[in-house]
């Protein structure tokens, strides 16, 4: 039989473990309440920001082969989540009668001009309502800047170095509008020439390709983040902004990574379901129509059918992960799961969780 010393020792090592616990939720509940306070990526945070344009006119120089230095020929207009109907896109400026807009994307997305498309909308809608004397109803033809769609991806799936992304890839047939995205591979070692060019791209590059060397070498996020800003170069242009705010930038790379992961597992997922579902639907109704028009064409019909109508469901599958994951907007989910915000929100509401 255990004395009275012995039993309080056990019930004392119990609660200090479960004050361990206890510390260790915390400490990821507090993180996650931080993380939501930046949902802004890096990359916008250092080529986006009002207090970097030369950074930005940097890049944009780089970007086209021009040498312009005059940094308030650079009007930045991106657009705010609360002003836009929670559209916000990452960088758009105008620039010598140029409208440029920029993404960054850190996977693959096919969609890319869609997203353009929609950004383009709300831009030249903020342009037209801000200048004076525009009047889109006008007999006389109204000028507007011309548009160049930048991606910059850096994403860990092989991408050349760069490629052309069209929206009308998307069309089932011929369509009147078309949108043409310029996407290039910035990661660490492609596109050299622009690298070079623009040297804030290139130690942005540099950073986030330490960060991925030192997570291979066993490292945790936390510690990899740590080791790559210590270890900038002391030449570097961006290593005093990344110093002095090293806090948003740990927490921007931490909802930056966290995105990626999550994506990338939902989408994986919602693909393998969408594929299911549109392999047996479309044999079905391949089957029905092949007996009215032929077996061959209604097989090819039905499945198609069936795939456009599994990957439907696939993302609001996707979409219903997100939002149980929490900690995610409306905006972000509905952007990256091609749904508008109100199915997004209605799914949430029939989950009983509630987005920002």
């Amino acid at each position: 039989m255990k004395n009275i010393s012995e039993i309080i020792e056990e019930q004392n090592n119990k609660i200090r473990e479960l004050e361990a616990e206890r510390d260790k939720l915390l400490s990821l509940l507090e993180l996650k309440v931080v993380n939501t306070q930046y949902k802004d990526r890096l990359f916008k945070y250092i080529f986006g920001n009002p207090e970097n344009k030369q950074w930005t006119l940097a890049l944009y120089n780089a970007v086209n082969g021009t040498d312009y230095t005059d940094l308030n020929a650079l009007k930045l207009n991106t657009l705010e989540e609360a002003l836009y109907m929670k559209m916000k896109n990452d960088i758009s400026f105008i620039i010598h009668f140029e409208m440029n807009l920029w993404e960054h994307q850190s996977s693959y997305n096919p969609n890319m001009p869609y997203r353009f498309l929609e950004y383009a909308g709300a831009l030249y809608g903020k342009y037209a309502a801000t200048t004076p004397n525009f009047n889109q109803y006008s007999r006389t033809l109204q000028k507007i800047p011309a548009p160049k769609c930048i991606c910059f991806y850096n994403g860990t799936e092989e991408q050349p170095e760069a490629k052309q992304l069209y929206l009308s890839e998307a069309y089932t047939g011929k369509g009147d509008i078309e949108v043409e995205v310029t996407m290039l591979n910035i990661n660490f070692g492609k596109n050299k020439k622009l690298l070079e060019a623009c040297k804030p791209l290139y130690e942005y590059s540099w950073l986030i390709d330490a960060i991925r060397n030192h997570q291979k070498n066993g490292d945790e996020l936390d510690t990899a983040v740590d080791k790559a800003v210590d270890e900038l170069p002391d030449d570097f242009i961006i290593k005093p902004f990344i110093i002095a705010n090293r806090a948003e930038v740990k927490n921007m790379i931490f909802e930056e990574y966290d995105e990626e992961k999550y994506m990338n597992l939902f989408r994986e997922e919602g693909r393998e379901e969408g594929r299911e579902e549109g392999r047996e639907q479309g044999r079905e109704e391949g089957r029905e129509q092949g007996r009215e028009e032929g077996r061959e064409q209604g097989r090819e019909e039905g499945r198609e059918e069936g795939r456009e109508e599994g990957r439907e469901e696939g993302r609001e599958e996707i979409a219903a992960n997100l939002i149980r994951t929490g900690g995610l907007s409306a905006s972000f989910i509905a952007r990256n799961c091609m749904l508008s915000e109100e199915v997004v929100r209605r799914l949430a509401d029939s989950l009983g969780v509630s987005v920002i």
